[in-house]
């Protein structure tokens, strides 16, 4: 296992973490305990999670194994998040000092720890001014609650407009971005990527592989069956489904991950990770992984190098479709009518 800095902080990390939304959902406290033993022995240290991840109850599972392994539980670096519903009132939400306040509490506790090492952001708030979400992080930092934090979900705009009010105030500066980002997912590269590198702002891709999409396991044309997770449960994304096996872009990016696959002997799943390893901003690579088997295969793409001409084919296989304004041709145009005066 590699290691990284957290984004623009001292903190070091695996380069590939653990995602734990299956924790309590998929997955039983037994099957996530021994997901969370294989990650470790296998030199993880950044476990992500959210207060709203099955309610609470990934937290907990945890924090009960951070209290059963002290020894492996000072190496881990623990990330979780605030921002959605966690009860019916209306202030029960939200990125205000009075919610992140008691969600924040709330974790610490579930979790059994005295210290967040990265606080995140779940989603950005149009209500709350950010000046009152820094204020109350920087405290946060300042209070030994929390030792860094993040945003997850924001665009590009977002994210430079937070970086600058904390310049700003003088307070601690964001630390990592969470944004969805992989083979088939590579719209961030527009705005959200050269932004975080402005700032020296970490990326914690979640959804790498596309949720199953980017392992191979998907037939053109044929209807998910079997142990996966459109296959047990058509109904929780079915309609998605269907518009991306429609799309040949999709099977264009499938046919060169299998390929160069195909040529190391490894699965499609490492190469697609192996890929965004390389990207630009990377700290680490989230896994979500339902069993130990899963989580193994996955951890498999921290051995496998790529050489520059399969990377080079990957990326332009996937390359993110330049059509729309203000990217595509268009919009060149019209930005250079605007250089120049014309209309």
């Amino acid at each position: 296992m590699d290691f990284t800095t957290l984004g623009n902080t001292g903190t070091a990390v695996s380069t590939l973490a653990l995602g734990t939304m299956t924790f309590g959902a998929e997955s039983d406290e037994a099957e996530s305990h021994a997901v969370l033993d294989a990650f470790v022995a296998a030199g993880g240290t950044l476990v992500d999670t959210a207060d709203v991840y099955s309610a609470g109850t990934s937290e907990r599972i945890i924090g009960r194994w951070l209290a059963a392994h002290p020894t492996e539980a000072a190496q881990v670096v623990l990330a979780t998040k605030g921002r959605f519903p966690m009860g019916e009132g209306p202030n029960d939400v939200g990125l205000s000092r009075r919610h992140l306040s008691r969600a924040l509490d709330a974790s610490l506790e579930r979790l059994g720890v005295e210290a967040i090492d990265l606080y995140q952001m779940h989603a950005w708030d149009a209500v709350t001014p950010i000046d009152e979400t820094l204020r109350f992080l920087d405290d946060a930092v300042r209070a030994g609650k929390i030792h860094h934090y993040g945003f997850s979900n924001y665009l590009g705009w977002q994210l430079t407009k937070a970086v600058a009010r904390a310049q700003a105030l003088g307070f601690t500066p964001p630390a990592t971005l969470q944004p969805q980002y992989s083979l088939l997912v590579r719209d961030i590269e527009h705005e959200i990527v050269p932004a975080c590198l402005d700032a020296g702002i970490g990326l914690l891709p979640w959804s790498p592989l596309a949720g199953g999409w980017l392992t191979g396991k998907y037939v053109r044309d044929e209807n998910p069956t079997g142990a996966t997770r459109l296959g047990e449960d058509p109904e929780r994304g079915m309609e998605a489904w269907e518009a991306r096996n429609a799309d040949e872009r999709t099977w264009t990016v499938i046919e060169a991950v299998t390929q160069v696959a195909a040529d190391h002997g490894v699965g499609a799943a490492q190469v697609s990770l192996a890929w965004l390893l390389s990207r630009p901003a990377m700290t680490s690579v989230i896994l979500g992984a339902r069993t130990v088997a899963q989580l193994e295969s996955n951890l498999a793409a921290a051995d496998l190098e790529l050489s520059a001409a399969e990377l080079q084919r990957l990326t332009e296989a996937s390359a993110p479709r330049p059509d729309d304004y203000p990217y595509g041709a268009a919009g060149v145009a019209q930005r250079h009518r605007g250089i120049t005066g014309g209309r």
